[in-house]
């Protein structure tokens, strides 16, 4: 029995050894022995300790989109594209105003006035006119929300200012029975927080935004 084990315990040390050996043999073959240092990425951390880290290749995760965001980005494309369509009109348009209330600054006379007011009113209405026929619902919205951008006053301020509280009323009148509004103002920090990032994309599109 006595010899059994022993050689039993001689055949066990003889297969640790190989082992030993064939683990060395292939950190050998790799590049590496047991005790040498081996390179590995480091990170260091805001106390300035510099600790082993690795970074794992970027992984794309797709999963179907919820109707909620669906209805968001359609809802945005819808108000890129209403602008896209209505800001040369409003940047055109609110130069003309700018330019009429400059002329009006100083005049006092009812007769003047009015001389200035129909005779840009004349150029407004050759130049959009049949454009702005072609506008729809919204469109419209949107181009009298760019407009007060401009300008800093709302439609029915302008057409007030212009014609004359009579006609201001009566077409808010007809804004109102479309679904419209000539009292809309625009607040860039605001409820137009969205439209207002369009603008300025559309603005460094045309160049006029650094």
């Amino acid at each position: 029995m006595r010899f059994t084990v022993k050689i039993h315990a001689r055949y066990f040390i003889c297969a640790i050894l190989f082992l030993f050996v064939k683990i060395n043999n292939a950190a050998a073959q790799n590049g590496h022995g047991m005790y040498d240092t081996i390179i590995v990425q480091g990170c260091i951390e805001d106390n300035g300790d510099t600790i082993p880290c690795g970074f794992l290749d970027p992984v794309s995760v797709h999963t179907k989109m919820s109707q909620k965001w669906i209805n968001y980005y359609a809802k945005w494309d819808r108000l890129r594209n209403a602008i896209y369509v209505t800001y040369p009109y409003a940047k055109q348009a609110g130069a003309v105003m700018n330019d009429i209330n400059r002329q009006l600054a100083n005049v006092t006379d009812k007769k003047e006035r009015k001389k200035i007011i129909i005779s840009r009113e004349h150029d407004l209405k050759t130049k959009f006119a049949d454009k702005l026929t072609q506008l729809s619902v919204y469109q419209g919205k949107v181009l009298m929300k760019l407009i007060y951008r401009e300008t800093g006053n709302n439609c029915y301020e302008i057409i007030d200012d212009y014609k004359g509280h009579f006609n201001a009323t009566f077409w808010q009148t007809i804004a109102l029975i479309f679904g419209s509004n000539l009292r809309q103002n625009y607040n860039p920090t605001g409820d137009d927080a969205a439209m207002e990032v369009i603008v300025q994309d559309v603005e460094r599109m045309y160049g006029l935004r650094k």
